[in-house]
């Protein structure tokens, strides 16, 4: 059990019958995914353990992610840190700073929420526009809502003096959403934080960077892109993280992961396992390394498991049931069928043979159909 996706140097513990349970991130580390292929370890990312709509285990360190954003955000626009000397709240007389969010994830509600606390003029950004309404319903308008677009996006970055990316597309690498060319059409001294590094980012220019170098320049602009933002606040991360993790480790303890995947549909939402058909995590097709795994078929899309040899799919088999024959109150015709019958039941009758049929009855319960056998 880990926090981080494992690193090269821990590669060679990798074994068969190894349960790995932490962050892993593959959709940005394909070396990462060949070596959990071949050496067979079990691994469970906690980003992809996913209860309804949301992910539980991702949320955590998305909110410390995202208020922390702000903070180095404001430090990184003091002038001692090569930023153009702005406040970001402003004082009386004097503009606040204009700070950008691109995502209305969690990460990015939170980014917004610590930026309005410190008075910045904030604008987010998001492609669900029924998220933009509950924001905008929330903050009573104080809050700028802007669907995303390329257009919009560069309008609003170009102008912006904070630019926060937290974008996330769940098991799959981050779109860029701010080219090169509209970093160089930013003022100088702006900032731009990058929250989804840890999923190739959203940035052009966004590169992984540590705690102890953590930004670097383009174009004039600052960029903050350290991998582990919530590493910086040990203290606060570990309890966040602890608490919606214990249970599912705890889980996987005492019963074992197929087991605990039984119990719990959660955990077995999205898993990566031994063999690449095993693999349920989005994967770019168009990255060679990815693509280019030795000794394994090549699959386009999403890869889904195979049933396991020696067992057929569990079916749900329909109640044998022969229905009822009513003879109708109503005269017979004088031409055509001889009377009409009532069939109720869920199935076709049986044959005269006593054979069942498989199909089920076209009519619904207790409708009429004709019976051309009950003359007489």
């Amino acid at each position: 059990m880990k926090v981080k996706e494992p690193i090269k140097a821990e590669y060679h513990r990798f074994r068969k019958g190894l349960i790995l349970f932490t962050y892993l991130h593959l959709a940005a580390e394909p070396e990462l995914t060949r070596e959990l292929i071949n050496s067979g370890v079990t691994a469970i990312a906690y980003e992809t353990v996913q209860e309804g709509r949301t992910l539980p285990l991702l949320a955590p360190m998305s909110e410390v992610a995202g208020r922390l954003s702000v903070q180095v955000g404001a430090a990184s626009l003091m002038a001692p840190a090569g930023g153009k000397g702005v406040l970001l709240g402003g004082v009386p007389g004097v503009r606040p700073a204009k700070v950008v969010v691109l995502g209305a994830g969690v990460a990015g509600t939170n980014a917004a929420a610590m930026a309005l606390g410190l008075g910045a003029d904030v604008t987010i950004m998001d492609i669900n526009i029924n998220r933009l309404r509950e924001l905008d319903a929330q903050y009573q308008g104080r809050l700028k809502t802007v669907a995303s677009n390329s257009y919009e996006i560069e309008k609003s970055v170009v102008d912006a003096d904070l630019v926060i990316g937290s974008v996330l597309i769940p098991g799959a690498k981050a779109p860029k959403l701010v080219t090169n060319e509209l970093v160089a059409r930013m003022k100088p001294g702006s900032v731009l934080v990058d929250i989804a590094v840890d999923q190739g980012g959203c940035f052009e220019d966004t590169r992984p960077t540590t705690h102890q170098e953590p930004t670097y320049k383009v174009h004039n602009t600052i960029f903050y892109c350290v991998a582990n933002m919530p590493g910086a606040v040990p203290n606060t991360s570990t309890y966040a993280l602890t608490n919606v993790t214990l249970r599912y480790a705890v889980s996987l303890a005492n019963l074992g992961v197929k087991a605990a995947f039984d119990r719990d549909p959660a955990l077995a939402a999205q898993h990566a396992r031994r063999r690449p058909q095993h693999l349920h995590l989005r994967l770019d097709q168009r990255d060679p390394a990815v693509r280019g795994v030795p000794g394994q078929p090549r699959r386009q899309g999403r890869l889904r498991p195979r049933p396991r040899p020696g067992r057929r799919p569990q079916h749900r088999r329909r109640p044998r049931c022969t229905p009822l024959r009513v003879r109708s109150a109503r005269p017979a015709p004088r031409s055509g069928l001889a009377r009409t019958g009532v069939c109720v039941g869920l199935t076709r009758p049986a044959a005269p043979d006593g054979s069942h049929p498989t199909r089920a009855a076209p009519w619904a319960h207790a409708s009429r159909v004709p019976w051309p056998s009950l003359r007489g």
